[in-house]
């Protein structure tokens, strides 16, 4: 079974650009958004993908990720997603052996910018760059499907 081990952090200022890649701009929407899984589109220039994700477990989850029509992708964000869709630049950085992900967010989560960093198990060490911040992997308002339903205002209350 495909699994996803995830932390999440908030960044702090902008050192991380200094490596990282030029970015690429990603759509995204919840088609369902429960407490034991979601279902969600992406879109971006290099295509789209549903995937359906279970709850999280601590830092780990099961991922079941599915390459989908452009076509499909976009009638989807139109039509069937719950909540406003995510809008967001990822971009990947160098760190420590690792490729972290940094995503800055459009819209209603303007402001907000968030790294994480997929591993290969719970225990498994990382180097933590500067331009990380607190760590979020914990806190629901971070989740990717919470950004989409709250907005940056609340959050930072």
């Amino acid at each position: 079974m495909p699994i996803e081990i995830e932390r999440k952090f908030l960044v702090v200022g902008d050192a991380w650009r200094q490596r990282a890649d030029k970015g690429r701009f990603l759509r995204q929407g919840y088609v369902a958004h429960e407490a034991h899984a979601s279902v969600r589109v992406r879109l971006s220039d290099e295509g789209a993908w549903l995937t359906l994700k279970s709850g999280r477990a601590g830092i780990v989850r099961d991922e079941f990720e599915y390459e989908i029509s452009r076509i499909d992708a976009e009638d989807m964000l139109d039509r069937l997603c719950v909540g406003p869709v995510i809008e967001k630049t990822r971009y990947r950085v160098p760190h420590g052996g690792k490729i972290w992900e940094v995503d800055v967010f459009a819209g209603r989560a303007e402001g907000l910018v968030l790294a994480e960093i997929e591993l290969a198990a719970t225990d498994e060490p990382f180097d933590l760059p500067d331009w990380a911040g607190k760590e979020v992997t914990d806190d629901p308002r971070f989740r990717n499907s919470a950004i989409a339903l709250i907005p940056m205002a609340e959050v930072a209350a």
